[in-house]
């Protein structure tokens, strides 16, 4: 009966997932070639607002859990363990007052309305993972942009998302990138929990009745610290927080 019950509330969410993505795109592409860059990201916060609480028609209970009050006149460098998909749309939602901005794979970037609009417009680093070399100047652009804006970078040092919530390795590379070019930036570690129990098989039929939670940690001092070590505190911090 459960079963059941999923490929229903599934088959709805999805339905009104996709509207959502249609509905947004024109009003994204408004609201940066008229509007500006800050006004387009803000329509994209309301975007993944409709995204991540109509996840209540699954009967999805969703927490935010904030450590520390951050400033929005200084960049962050949000690391965060990876999940699913539905990790970004919270993080987007949730950290909104300083701008996320994400390092993605590129098969993101087409032909996905909404999603691969935003991801060309909003200053993403879309990487290529079989292109090192590409991958790096693209993270340091987006370096580059937070540093200048004052938005924020988010990234995923697991590389690709856990589907049973037990972490992976985190690399260094990307966030050293980051670290390297936008030196005023704020560390700040993102813990993740139960997302994964949504979809830990693909994405439908969605699994009902879960609780989501984000747990916006502490910043990191990065102050004599190597990058290293820096993505090391963030880990430790992040497996503290997170219940498997």
């Amino acid at each position: 009966m459960k079963k059941i019950l999923d490929y229903i509330l599934s088959a709805i969410y999805w339905l009104y997932f996709l509207i959502c993505l249609l509905i947004f795109h024109p009003i994204q592409m408004f609201c940066f070639h008229i509007l500006g860059r800050r006004i387009h990201q803000k329509s994209v916060h309301v975007l993944n607002f409709f995204l991540l609480y109509g996840a209540l028609i699954l009967g999805t209970k969703i927490r935010f859990v904030e450590k520390t009050k951050l400033p929005t006149d200084k960049p962050v460098i949000f690391i965060a363990n990876h999940q699913s998909v539905f990790d970004i749309i919270g993080m987007i939602w949730f950290l909104r007052k300083n701008f996320p901005v994400f390092v993605s794979k590129i098969e993101l970037s087409k032909g996905i309305p909404s999603i691969s609009y935003n991801l060309h417009k909003s200053g993403a680093a879309l990487i290529d993972r079989n292109d090192g070399k590409q991958a790096i100047v693209e993270i340091a652009k987006l370096a580059k942009m937070i540093e200048d804006t004052n938005f924020s970078a988010c990234i995923f040092p697991e590389g690709t998302r856990s589907r049973t919530g037990i972490m992976k390795p985190f690399a260094v590379g990307g966030v050293a990138i980051l670290l390297k070019k936008a030196p005023n930036a704020i560390v700040v570690p993102v813990a993740i929990d139960n997302v994964y129990q949504m979809n830990p098989k693909g994405y439908f039929p969605l699994v009902s009745f879960k609780t989501l939670t984000w747990t916006q940690l502490a910043p990191i001092d990065r102050t004599g610290k190597t990058p290293e070590q820096i993505v090391e505190e963030a880990r430790e911090a992040i497996a503290a927080a997170v219940v498997v």
